[in-house]
């Protein structure tokens, strides 16, 4: 067994300084990365938090002096953990095992974090103090924070009151300043907190363990890095809420997060103000205005074109004689109106090839007549074999896509395949450009 399966001591759990020395114990190449290398080096001693809990890892960097004097500064990307607890710093420089390096964790990434972390734990005992519903799992993100609860017995959901009153209680007590303050105990008096309802489970795995409390709040078994006292998680500002599969999922942000948060919420409501010329305030308003405007004119613009889709089939129905084939080409309109019109047509007993035609595509709908022998999609995917084009289709109704100059060429090809497969002679056929 070499120096490094021993495990290195973990500084944080004891010390919130960010500088340490240590000497390099082992290193190896990191197989998973590829052409990107990437090494772990193992330490001694390590303030590095690896990724675990829910937590990310630290980043900063490891620093090696020669005896020339020349200096080896090394950024630390990642650092995990391993199946026999040893910390691994992934490095693109490799270190010498026995090197002493002094090891600087970035101050920013660590607070961060701490706040995070910190004022998930103070929101977990909120909610559960104040509604009943208890902390499943966390993830803390680059941008915002999850936790997920389970609600209690009998409740169905969270109210807009709920989280308010949540939201409150926890900023309250961040204000108090309560000191977080962490203390290692044995299995023995873990079991026996446990079943005091003073903790609300145990790690699965054998003791002893560290235990974080939070004065007069809650005892939480927890190996992550947290602030010195509640009010150094600052502002706790929960952002929004859904339902997911084990219960209910709650976004957050804390601390230099929330400021930032609301800073650019606020920056992004001027804007919207700005834009619809209106005051802050009158924001909500005027967007269910605008929203209801916008859906009347949506169904006023459907009901033209059911108008103009039937104006069409009946002029289309008319003019070409019984038995043929129905080809119309239509410029700027898309596949839904193409659509449209075929399905219309063969609601007439007829069938037709429709293609489109707009600046960004183009394309072909063919619908067969009702009791024409063939299967439109199989007819279909047989032209656009072993091309660039998407489509297909039912047995009744076929489409494909193309780009707007391969229009004609499909068209033509469908066309064709549909009067072969149904035995039509060449017949009339109407050409539109509208």
């Amino acid at each position: 067994m070499n120096a490094a399966s021993q495990g290195a001591k973990r500084l944080y759990y004891d010390s919130a300084a960010l500088e340490f020395t240590a000497t390099v114990t082992d290193i190896r190449l990191d197989s998973r990365a590829g052409a990107d290398q990437l090494w772990q080096v193992a330490l001694d001693r390590t303030a590095f938090y690896p990724e675990g809990g829910g937590q990310p890892w630290d980043t900063g960097t490891l620093v090696a002096v020669a005896p020339s004097g020349t200096k080896l500064e090394v950024p630390v990307e990642r650092v995990e953990e391993d199946e026999h607890d040893e910390v691994w710093h992934f490095v693109r420089k490799p270190l010498v095992a026995g090197t002493e390096v002094t090891g600087t964790v970035d101050a920013a990434r660590r607070s961060d974090h701490e706040q995070q972390h910190s004022g998930q734990h103070l929101l977990s005992a909120m909610f559960l103090r104040e509604i009943g519903a208890k902390t499943v799992s966390f993830h803390l993100g680059a941008e915002s924070s999850t936790i997920d609860l389970a609600l209690r017995e009998g409740s169905e959901r969270i109210t807009d009151d709920d989280l308010r009153r949540v939201e409150e209680a926890a900023n309250r007590v961040a204000l108090e300043g309560r000191p977080m303050i962490s203390h290692w105990v044995e299995q023995g008096l873990a079991e026996a907190m446990l079943e005091r309802g003073d903790l609300r489970k145990l790690p699965e795995r054998e003791g002893p363990f560290r235990i974080v409390q939070m004065q007069g709040i809650e005892f939480n078994a927890c190996g992550g890095t947290h602030v010195a006292n509640t009010s150094a998680i600052g502002s706790t500002l929960l952002r929004k809420i859904e339902k997911v599969r084990q219960g209910w999922r709650v976004e957050f942000v804390c601390g230099l997060r929330a400021v930032r948060t609301a800073r650019k919420d606020f920056a992004l409501l001027g804007e919207a103000a700005q834009t619809l010329s209106v005051g802050a305030n009158d924001v909500p308003a005027r967007v269910a205005a605008v929203v209801a405007e916008a859906k009347a004119q949506s169904k006023r613009e459907k009901d033209l074109l059911g108008d103009l889709v039937r104006a069409e089939t009946g002029w289309l129905d008319s003019t070409v004689v019984s038995g043929a084939l129905i080809e119309a080409y239509y410029q700027k309109r898309d596949i839904a109106f193409a659509m449209a019109v075929a399905r219309g047509l063969q609601a007439r007993g007829r069938g037709s090839v429709i293609g489109f035609q707009n600046p960004t595509e183009g394309g072909v709908v063919y619908a067969k007549s009702p009791g024409s022998k063939g299967d439109a999609g199989t007819l279909m995917r047989g032209i656009i074999a072993g091309r660039d084009v998407k489509g297909g289709g039912s047995t009744d109704v076929a489409q494909l896509l193309c780009d707007p100059g391969s229009q004609a060429f499909y068209r033509g090809s469908v066309a064709a395949a549909v009067k072969h497969a149904e035995g039509i002679a060449v017949a009339p056929a109407t050409t539109l450009l509208q």
